[in-house]
């Protein structure tokens, strides 16, 4: 119950800060294109191509993630374009009232990237199974209840299983070398399969 109310709160949180970060950096990103001769629909919508693509590239690899499956190139080079495009736009914005304004600007870019970043880690982590973090993810050594076979039971075995199949059995030849013993013993063992009983 702990962990489940600690990753609901840190949930929230951070869609709370996201959306307030994606408020101000969408305006920066919109006031900067406007400035730069683009009005309209283009001027609203271009800030949200940036956003849009880290929200892509984000999602592909989350979901490459759950897959077990490594994120590929095109997302990861795709997350990073992003990222440096929406804080490029923004320390863009406050750059006219210097390195402070620049710095002010750039910071709810970043704090929407990071607030992005850490919702993909939780929901990661959600998606997997809940062990400590120093327990290795090994499976149990089982013990062995297998008696070994000596060659002479193992070329029985695979003799009998020859006769169900299609086509002829096994020849003496194969088995005697697949099992490293001698063929007269491999003959034994055959004539013996064969005089048993069905």
């Amino acid at each position: 119950m702990t962990d489940r109310l600690i990753r609901i709160t840190t949930a929230l949180a951070v869609v709370a800060v996201a959306a307030v970060a994606a408020v101000i950096s969408y305006r920066h990103a919109y006031e900067l294109v406007h400035s730069h001769g683009e009005s309209g629909p283009t001027a609203r919508l271009v800030p949200f191509t940036v956003d849009g693509l880290i929200w892509a590239a984000s999602m592909v690899i989350l979901d490459a993630s759950r897959r077990k499956h490594p994120a590929p190139p095109l997302a990861k080079w795709s997350l990073a374009v992003g990222i440096v495009a929406t804080v490029g736009a923004n320390v863009a914005h406050g750059a006219t009232h210097g390195p402070i304004g620049a710095i002010v600007s750039a910071w709810p870019a970043l704090a929407l990237v990071g607030s992005f970043e850490l919702l993909m880690t939780l929901t990661r982590a959600a998606a997997s199974p809940d062990l400590p973090q120093n327990e290795q993810r090994t499976e149990p050594v089982q013990p062995s209840t297998e008696v070994e076979q000596t060659p002479e039971e193992a070329v029985r075995d695979e003799y009998r299983a020859s006769l169900a199949g299609p086509g002829r059995p096994l020849s003496q030849r194969y088995l005697a070398e697949k099992h490293g013993i001698d063929r007269r013993r491999v003959k034994r063992v055959i004539m013996n399969t064969n005089s048993e009983p069905i």
